[in-house]
């Protein structure tokens, strides 16, 4: 079977793409990708040596544009739309699986005009407009967080399973922005760091690119060594690494942490898309897996809250944690797919 992954612009979509690219050799399939010149893909896929063949095409987000904006993105996406549908069909691609994203558009369509089977995986607990859209026309739509779907739980690449354990300790703590940083979280990671150090606590760090030589020379001054990082495709490490975490709550990550069993607090980004990360949180803390603060005076609170009564809630997180995940989520959703076509 030859399949084409579509979808990116954010690493949450592209983290999708690499698990379902993982589950497809697996199985013994080919698998092609088609995504955007904007946004993370070329960063993610331009040298990936699995996929068979990859196609960044320019297209921008149509939903954020105004007026004449708008008119030029969709321009955009219709001439990305020919180029796909010119490469499913040389490719011969059996089905296209949507990662969701502004870059899946021209494949998505495309795949409905050829009549290739069209798979939606959602990442988020609020849909995206274009998978909204797509979802009647689609053979199958998985979302972890919809009580109808076919296929429970959340794709993520098999590392996160193999390294989960339940913390019963707190020695490492993990802060993580995304993949641009979070000044909110950086601020507070520097605001908290004598007092972790003081713990005995080690502190890693992703800052983001931009933010990185501020949080860099912050913490030079606070005379506290830390493990700092810009951008770094070693996550999967370091959250194995980690007893807690103070994160953002995209997708992708959220289910990273909680497949591999680390408590999280999380600081929803407050300018996500219909706030959906907020309600990716608000799934986890309504099940007593974690925590949830917005940006702001409390968020300082809320983490001292957590580090006193660490002891009483680690393993009790961890474990609850690792009981709700469901592992090998990429392979069924690739085996719905064979059972289909």
């Amino acid at each position: 079977m030859n399949i084409c992954i579509t979808g990116g612009g954010t690493g949450g979509h592209l983290m999708i793409a690499e698990a379902l690219l993982e589950a497809a050799i697996q199985k013994g399939h080919t698998a092609i990708f088609i995504g955007s010149t904007h946004g993370q893909d070329r960063k993610y896929f331009e040298d990936s040596s699995a996929f068979k063949e990859v196609h960044f095409f320019e297209t921008t987000g149509v939903v954020n544009q105004k007026g004449l904006g708008k008119l030029k993105a969709l321009f955009k996406v219709f001439k990305a739309f020919l180029k796909s549908r010119s490469v499913l069909k040389s490719e011969k691609i059996d089905a296209v699986y949507s990662v969701g994203g502004f870059s899946a558009a021209p494949a998505a369509f495309a795949s409905l005009f050829l009549r290739v089977p069209l798979f939606i995986h959602e990442q988020n607990a609020v849909y995206g407009r274009l998978n909204a859209l797509l979802k009647p026309f689609a053979s199958s739509f998985i979302s972890a967080y919809d009580k109808d779907s076919s296929i429970k739980g959340y794709p993520v690449k098999k590392i996160f399973s193999t390294t989960k354990r339940v913390r019963k300790e707190l020695k490492n703590i993990i802060f993580l922005g995304g993949s641009h940083g979070a000044k909110a979280i950086n601020d507070l990671a520097l605001l908290k760091a004598k007092k972790l150090n003081a713990m005995g606590i080690h502190i890693i760090h992703q800052a983001g690119e931009a933010d990185f030589l501020r949080v860099q020379s912050a913490y030079q001054n606070l005379g506290i060594e830390v493990e700092l990082y810009g951008f770094t495709k070693e996550i999967p490490a370091l959250i194995a690494k980690a007893d807690l975490a103070v994160s953002r709550a995209g997708a992708s990550t959220l289910w990273e942490l909680t497949t591999n069993g680390c408590p999280t607090l999380y600081v929803p980004y407050p300018y996500a898309a219909g706030n959906h990360q907020y309600y990716n949180a608000k799934f986890i803390v309504d099940d007593e897996m974690g925590w949830c603060e917005l940006e702001g005076k409390k968020l300082s609170l809320a983490l001292d809250k957590i580090l006193k009564d660490i002891d009483l809630d680690l393993a009790k997180h961890s474990s609850r944690l690792l009981d709700y995940s469901n592992k090998d989520v990429a392979i069924k959703m690739i085996n719905a797919v064979e059972e289909i076509i």
